[in-house]
């Protein structure tokens, strides 16, 4: 048992490591790991899973690469139930997704040479109900069944992408935008709205709006889904203070550890992939060997 900062750890079977001011980063599925930590320890949740059908990486068994969006969907269900239990009575997630489009039953993904990630090894096939070309609607049938679990659903924000990604589409729009789910453990949460104001044309300030226009933003070494920390930075801001422990159960290349450390906030990243391990300790500076 290890206590860090009032946060108490169990000896796990799952390697952790420090970096960073107050940052750990546990190595392993976040479903078995979630089960591990004690009620009501973080203030605040935001996270980017990896994506319903769009990226392979390369682990067996990822959440991502489910044969059907239901499948996805009860997989994030069951996470984010954990993730609601060791949030404080009046913490908060914030939840981005994007959607997909079904695959026309092609069984994998060439890479190009402009973006390599975009190979795949695996394409679910069209599910039954869709068709060849349906947008998904991934985003709102999680929304909806987070909700039904016993989330509050408080807001979706769009973020809007002006410097996205070029399509090659020619019989609809190109996508520019993904989802930001605001959800709460409990009725009455904490929400610093005067922390995320935005500023008016005239100097004053006025509630924020649903429509956040950021760029994406590119990170050396990174892999292909960066979060990018314009985004995380108003939602640790309204989310959380300074001293609170934030959780984030994708933790990726480490944007929420970086942001956390900016903001003197602490932060425990979960993150399956050894490699995007090693990459997010790199990142935020690693001040320990293995604690467990």
């Amino acid at each position: 048992m290890l206590l860090i900062d009032g946060l108490m750890i169990e000896a796990p079977k799952y390697p952790v490591f420090a970096s960073g001011d107050y940052c750990l980063i546990a190595q392993g599925d976040c479903r078995d790991i979630l089960r591990t930590l004690p009620d009501e320890s973080f203030q605040m949740c935001v996270t980017s899973p990896p994506y319903w059908g769009l990226r392979d990486y390369g682990v067996d068994g990822q959440i991502g690469a489910e044969q059907d969006p239901e499948g996805y969907v009860e997989h994030l269900v069951q996470v984010f139930r954990e993730v609601k239990r060791v949030l404080k009575p009046d913490g908060t997630l914030w939840l981005n997704l994007g959607d997909s489009y079904t695959s026309g039953d092609r069984t994998w993904r060439q890479a190009d040479k402009k973006n390599p990630a975009r190979g795949m090894r695996y394409r679910p096939r069209t599910p039954q109900g869709l068709k060849p070309k349906d947008l998904v609607g991934i985003p709102w049938r999680v929304a909806f069944a987070l909700q039904a679990d016993g989330w509050y659903l408080r807001s979706d924000i769009i973020w809007a992408k002006p410097n996205c990604q070029p399509e090659s589409v020619r019989d609809r729009p190109t996508k520019s935008h993904e989802y930001l789910f605001l959800m709460s453990k409990s009725q009455n949460y904490l929400y610093d709205r005067d922390g995320i104001a935005e500023e008016t044309v005239n100097g004053g300030t006025r509630n924020r709006r649903t429509v956040w226009p950021i760029n994406t933003e590119a990170y050396a070494g990174a892999h292909f889904a960066v979060f990018p920390p314009s985004l995380v930075r108003p939602c640790v801001s309204a989310g959380s203070r300074p001293g609170s422990w934030v959780l984030d159960p994708f933790f990726g290349s480490g944007t929420v550890g970086q942001v956390c450390i900016e903001m003197h906030r602490k932060c425990l990243g979960i993150e399956l992939k050894a490699e995007y391990v090693n990459l997010a300790r790199t990142r935020l500076g690693s001040t320990a060997n293995t604690l467990f």
